[in-house]
């Protein structure tokens, strides 16, 4: 079983179907698809398949430099944030690190791959799934090498309230904890600055971007890693292998932050369709729903006797079971928000699976 979603073709062969018959609200990815502006570059730029890569980047950290009013220095591109999350766990070399569960399991992954001491900080339904004040006393207590922080969360899409997370980032600071903060959603939140302005001020801050769920490019993978530590970055880009991002993943990323109608297109898509999909999914007793912030919802199935992922597979519509994140059940899920036609298929069928369950 996939740690992830998206994994369509698994779960299609499970039922004897097409994978290209499934609906799929387990990735979190932008429906509008890739936008047309990419579509025309890389049409534009086959020849690029020709020849290697420009090992250093230049040009794709310029116009991510660009695009951030920093300096290419501050950036280091990759394969997708999860390269740059082994990264800068290779590179900080971290003895003690403490996660937020439930999080993403890359984290941790990561991080015992270093052979790093974990400490979990539960955040509980109690607590809305939310960290609080209490996270600053544990930071203070433990003083752990490395703290890891999502904004907005994944799998629960909430954002920490904007006091608390300034109060992290100078407690991290003072405390001489690495900060690493990941933004893989936060394009979603189009009033979100984010903690890039502040990179001159705490130097041991490190910030995680993807362009690969807003952008709709998971198959070109690319992300990128900022901080004022700029030794760091030297040794992170000298440590890797070389030629990780591909040309067309390279070319993506010189071209789409330009991309101002697709980046209006999408906020207007998801400020209607967030609000919709919440509502539908409130008015249904069978679920708790929390409302969070980016492409996708989280919820909780109060009917334990239904298996909601095996269920909806026989709708031919997929979603992101939680029961691998610690600190969640098999009760807990992740449904991604898609097109209105597809949104509307996932409220009907999850009628009927609670009205015969």
């Amino acid at each position: 079983m996939s740690e992830h979603g998206g994994n369509v073709l698994e779960m299609a062969l499970k039922i004897g179907t097409d994978a290209a018959n499934i609906i799929d609200f387990s990735a979190n990815i932008n429906p509008l698809g890739m936008p047309d502006s990419l579509k025309v570059a890389i049409v534009e730029h086959l020849a690029r398949a020709e020849h290697y890569p420009d090992v250093e980047y230049r040009q794709l950290h310029s116009a991510l430099a660009h695009a951030h009013h920093c300096g290419p220095e501050n950036i280091m591109a990759g394969n997708g944030a999860t390269e740059l999350i082994y990264a800068v766990v290779h590179y900080l070399q971290p003895r003690t690190a403490l996660l937020l569960t439930p999080g993403f399991a890359e984290y941790r992954r990561a991080l015992q791959r270093v052979g790093c001491q974990i400490h979990d900080y539960e955040m509980s339904e109690a607590e809305g799934y939310q960290p609080t004040e209490r996270l600053l006393k544990v930071l203070e207590q433990l003083r752990p090498d490395c703290l890891f922080l999502a904004t907005p969360n994944n799998p629960t899409g909430l954002m920490p309230d904007t006091d608390l997370l300034q109060a992290i980032v100078q407690c991290c600071h003072q405390h001489q904890i690495a900060l690493i903060v990941d933004e893989a959603f936060i394009d979603f939140l189009p009033q979100a600055p984010g903690l890039v302005p502040q990179l001159a001020d705490f130097p041991q801050l490190y910030v995680l971007r993807s362009l690969t769920k807003f952008f709709a490019i998971p198959g070109l993978r690319l992300g990128y890693l900022l901080s004022g530590d700029l030794t760091g970055i030297r040794q992170m880009k000298q440590q890797r292998e070389p030629w990780t991002i591909n040309a067309f993943a390279a070319l993506a990323g010189e071209i789409i932050l330009d991309d101002r109608p697709y980046i209006e297109a999408t906020h207007q898509w998801l400020a209607q369709q967030q609000q919709w999909l919440y509502q539908q999914l409130c008015n249904i007793p069978a679920l708790q729903v929390w409302q969070g912030t980016a492409n996708y919802i989280f919820l909780r199935c109060l009917r334990p006797e239904i298996d909601l992922q095996s269920a909806l597979l026989q709708h031919h519509l997929l979603i992101r079971h939680c029961a691998n994140y610690p600190g969640l059940t098999r009760d807990h899920y992740r449904v991604a928000i898609k097109s209105a036609a597809d949104n509307q298929h996932l409220v009907t069928a999850l009628q009927q699976v609670f009205s015969h369950g």
